[in-house]
């Protein structure tokens, strides 16, 4: 279970002076299953509006599988992947909502949900924004890849299987890093009124703080995000919100709070 430090830990984020870094507390290497124990405890608690969010993140990947077989470009499978990831957290608001209506005894709703996004309207849209820049930058550098991609060759899985190691190893890259700054932004800024810049060193200082127990939160996204591709996106019904609501649960023991939750 997380508990707060003795002494607040320094390094170079909240030393920075760029924003204000709210103090985060020291995880144990369980507490992502906790999490996640946590978040199906809300699947439970709203089915429907669970299901209309699942449907949603499944639909996305399943566009953009349609897209690329429509063109026929099928290099572009492996940056769309990393764009459906990027823009994930933002998209995830909706779920944060719900977990939180239910952590205050509240009944969520669809309408409440989507308003979610109004809170913190400016600084919720700039971080937007920056996932969009970043899913920008990353389909220019997919491009370069496949530029590099000798159009005499047969598209065949010999031929394709350097060029897509090279994306793979470059699309983990951009996966980590908007991992490092967005894993608890939109919590963040939800619940508080305040700057983005605060927001990401805030995520940035949970990450760097407790390196094993997040790193083994990245590992449960990513292998629900795999899981998602193997079962022909059906089983993002269910994990997506249930990664949804355990972010929440996740931000809520990880940040030192105006005030404390308690769990039953």
């Amino acid at each position: 279970m997380s508990h707060s430090f003795k002494e607040t830990p320094h390094n170079a984020i909240t030393d920075s002076g760029i924003a204000r870094v709210i103090p985060c507390k020291e995880l144990d290497l369980g507490d992502p299953l906790k999490w996640l124990a946590l978040g199906w405890r809300d699947l439970v608690r709203a089915p429907l509006l669970t299901a209309f969010y699942g449907l949603i993140f499944a639909a996305i990947p399943w566009l953009i599988t349609y897209l690329v077989n429509l063109t026929g470009w099928h290099l572009v499978i492996l940056p769309s992947i990393v764009c459906f990831m990027l823009i994930g957290p933002f998209l995830a608001a909706g779920l944060y909502d719900v977990s939180w209506e239910l952590e205050k005894g509240h009944k969520p709703s669809l309408w409440h949900s989507i308003k979610a996004i109004k809170r913190n309207a400016v600084n919720e849209w700039a971080f937007g924004i920056l996932l969009l820049v970043l899913m920008i930058f990353w389909l220019r550098v997919a491009s370069i890849i496949h530029a590099l991609y000798p159009p005499y060759l047969e598209d065949n899985l010999e031929n394709l299987l350097p060029f897509l190691a090279l994306g793979t190893v470059v699309g983990a890259g951009f996966t980590m890093l908007v991992f490092f700054i967005s894993v608890f932004t939109q919590p963040v800024l939800m619940e508080r009124r305040i700057d983005l810049a605060s927001a990401v060193l805030t995520s940035m200082n949970v990450v760097w703080t407790n390196k094993l127990p997040m790193m083994i939160w990245g590992l449960i996204i990513a292998t629900a995000v795999g899981i998602g591709f193997v079962t022909g996106f059906a089983a993002f019904v269910i994990l997506m919100p249930l990664i949804g609501y355990a972010t929440w649960h996740g931000y809520i023991d990880s940040i030192e709070l105006k005030r404390e939750r308690h769990y039953e």
